[in-house]
C-alpha cells in the first residue's frame, strides 16, 4: 500500500559545509532512514532515489545529503572515511532534534566508501541507530570498527561483483553483531540488470521493517512538523 509523502529541502551544517538535503516524511513514519554517500549529486541519483522512494512507500522517512563537498572528494576513499563518518554523525543529531523526525527509530544506508561511514558512525552514536544497510559497499573501510557494530547489518552485493562480494562476506563473517550477506542473483555492481535494484530496495525496506520499529505510532493525520509547512512538496 502506497504512503503518501512530503519532501522538505533544507540546509543542514555538517562543520565545513552546508549542503541541501532532501529530507522526506511519509505520512505516519515509523522510522527515518540516512543515506551515507560522499558527494556526486545523492539527491539526483536514480539509484539512491529508487530506493529512499521504496522505503518511503513502505513508512519510512529519507534524508539525502552529500558528505562531501565536490572539491573535497578526492576519491582517495579510505583517507576520508573519518571525515565521512564525522558529518554522519553530524547529520544523525540533526535528525534527532528536526521536529518532523526527533523520536522516530533511525537507520542507515550506505554504498561504497559511505558504508565505512556509517558502521564508523554506528559505533560513534550506538544509542541512536537501530540498523545498518549497506549496497554494493566497503566495510572493510571501517578498520577497527567493524567488530565494535551494535547495530543489525544487511550487507548487499551482486552476483558478479566478485571483488566487492568476497570483501562482504569477508566482513559478514568478522562482525560480532547480527549481520547478513544477501546476494542479487545476476547483478553488477550498479545493479543495472532489469529488477536487481527493485530487489535491493526490497531487501533494504525488509531489514529496516525489522529494526526500525518504534515504541509507540504517531496518532492518524499529517505529521505535526508540516501542518505548516507552505513549501513541502507532495508526492503521491
Amino acid at each position: 500500500m502506497d504512503v503518501t509523502s512530503w519532501t522538505i529541502t533544507e540546509r543542514i551544517d555538517l562543520g565545513g559545509v552546508r549542503p541541501e538535503g532532501d529530507l522526506t516524511i511519509a505520512e505516519h513514519a515509523t522510522g527515518v532512514v540516512l543515506f551515507a554517500h560522499r558527494s556526486g549529486g545523492s539527491r539526483q541519483s536514480p539509484r539512491r532515489q529508487a530506493v529512499a522512494r521504496e522505503l518511503n512507500r513502505r513508512g519510512f522517512a529519507t534524508l539525502l545529503a552529500d558528505l562531501l563537498a565536490p572539491e573535497e572528494d578526492t576519491g582517495a576513499g579510505g583517507l576520508e572515511i573519518g571525515l565521512l563518518a564525522d558529518r554522519l554523525v553530524t547529520m544523525i543529531d540533526w535528525v534527532r532534534l528536526h521536529p518532523a523526525t526527533a523520536g522516530l527509530p533511525l537507520g542507515l544506508f550506505g554504498a561504497g566508501a559511505g558504508t565505512a561511514a556509517a558502521l564508523v558512525a554506528a559505533v560513534t552514536r550506538p544509542d541512536a541507530v537501530r540498523a545498518v544497510v549497506s549496497r554494493s559497499g566497503r566495510p572493510d573501510l571501517a578498520g577497527p570498527a567493524l567488530i565494535e557494530v551494535e547495530a543489525p547489518t544487511l550487507l548487499i552485493a551482486g552476483e558478479r561483483d566478485e571483488a566487492v562480494l568476497a570483501l562482504n562476506e569477508e566482513a559478514r563473517n568478522t562482525m560480532r553483531v547480527h549481520a547478513e550477506l544477501r546476494i542479487i542473483p545476476g547483478a553488477t555492481r550498479r545493479f543495472e540488470e532489469p529488477g536487481a535494484l527493485d530487489s535491493v530496495a526490497e531487501e533494504a525496506a525488509e531489514w529496516f521493517g525489522s529494526f526500525l520499529t518504534p515504541a509507540m505510532r504517531r496518532p492518524a493525520g499529517r505529521h505535526p512538523a508540516l501542518q505548516h509547512l507552505a513549501v513541502a512538496r507532495r508526492w503521491d
